[in-house]
C-alpha cells in the first residue's frame, strides 16, 4: 500500500500551483472582506520605484514591475501576530487614517532582542524598507487579512521569502497589497542584512542584493501578478468584467 503524501508535500504543491482566475463562487464567499479592500485607494508611502507599473496595469501580461530600495530581513516562521499584533485588528483599513496607523504597527510583534532595528521607526507611519526578505513559512499563524495590509500600508511592495503559509500568500494576492515572491533556493535571509540595497525584478524573476553583489532567482509570480497589479481580487474582477464595475452599478 502506497504511503500517503506528507502534509509538507501537499502544502508545497499547493503553494507553487498557479493561481487561477477567481470564480464567481469565490467572489461570493469573500464579500465580507469587500470594505477592507477600499483601502487600496490610499497612497502608499515608502522608498519604492515601481518601474513599468503603468504599462503592466493596462494588461494581463506577465508582471514586469521593478522595485528598488532597502530591505528588512527576518527569519523563519514569522507569524501573523508578529506582523500585526491582535490588539491592532480593530483598525479598519477602509478608513485612510486607520489604514496609515495600521502601517505604523507593521512588525510590531517582533521581539526587539532578535530584531533591534524596527521595521517602522518610532513616531513614523511608514517604513524606509521597500522589500522584506524572509525565511521559510512566512506568514504562518492565524488567517488575519490585516497582515499583508499592514505591510502594504507601511510602504512595502514585496516580500521575498523561502516559503509561505498558504493563507498569507492568498491574502496578499486577494488584497493586492504586497507581492509574495518565493525564492528558488534557500539562503537569502541569512546572506542579506537589514539595510542592504536591493532590487526585485518581476519580469526577469530575479532578486539582486547590490550591497553584497549577490543575485537570487525567484519563482515566477504567474497568474497572481495581474491580480495584485489590479489592486486585489475585486479590482481584478471588475477590470476583467467578472463583476460589475462601480460605475455600472
Amino acid at each position: 500500500m502506497a504511503a500517503a503524501p506528507s502534509a509538507t508535500a501537499v502544502s508545497t504543491a499547493a503553494l507553487v500551483a498557479p493561481i487561477q482566475a477567481p470564480t464567481s463562487a469565490f467572489l461570493r464567499r469573500t464579500q465580507l472582506t469587500r470594505h477592507r479592500l477600499h483601502s487600496l485607494k490610499c497612497r502608499r508611502a515608502g522608498p519604492i520605484v515601481p518601474a513599468a507599473a503603468a504599462a503592466a496595469a493596462g494588461s494581463s501580461s506577465p508582471s514586469s514591475a521593478v522595485f528598488h530600495g532597502e530591505c528588512f530581513v527576518v527569519g523563519d516562521n514569522i507569524d501573523t501576530d508578529q506582523i500585526i499584533p491582535a490588539e491592532h485588528l480593530t483598525l479598519v483599513p477602509s478608513k485612510p487614517d486607520e489604514y496609515r496607523k495600521l502601517g505604523s504597527f507593521a512588525f510590531a510583534g517582533l521581539p526587539s532582542a532578535a530584531y533591534p532595528t524596527p521595521f517602522v521607526a518610532p513616531g513614523e507611519e511608514s517604513s524606509r524598507y521597500a522589500v522584506i526578505v524572509g525565511g521559510a513559512n512566512f506568514g504562518c499563524g492565524s488567517s488575519r487579512e490585516h497582515a499583508p495590509v499592514a505591510l502594504g500600508a507601511a510602504g512595502a511592495r514585496a516580500v521575498v521569502a523561502e516559503g509561505y503559509a498558504r493563507i498569507f500568500f492568498r491574502n496578499s494576492v486577494a488584497t493586492g497589497e504586497v507581492y509574495p515572491l518565493e525564492l528558488t533556493e534557500a539562503g537569502a535571509c541569512k546572506e542579506c542584512k537589514t539595510g542592504d540595497v536591493v532590487t526585485v525584478d518581476l519580469g526577469n524573476s530575479v532578486f539582486i542584493n547590490h550591497t553584497s553583489g549577490k543575485e537570487y532567482k525567484l519563482k515566477p509570480i504567474g497568474d497572481a501578478g495581474p491580480v495584485i497589479e489590479a489592486g486585489g481580487i475585486f479590482a481584478y474582477a471588475r477590470k476583467t468584467g467578472m463583476i460589475a464595475s462601480k460605475a455600472a452599478a
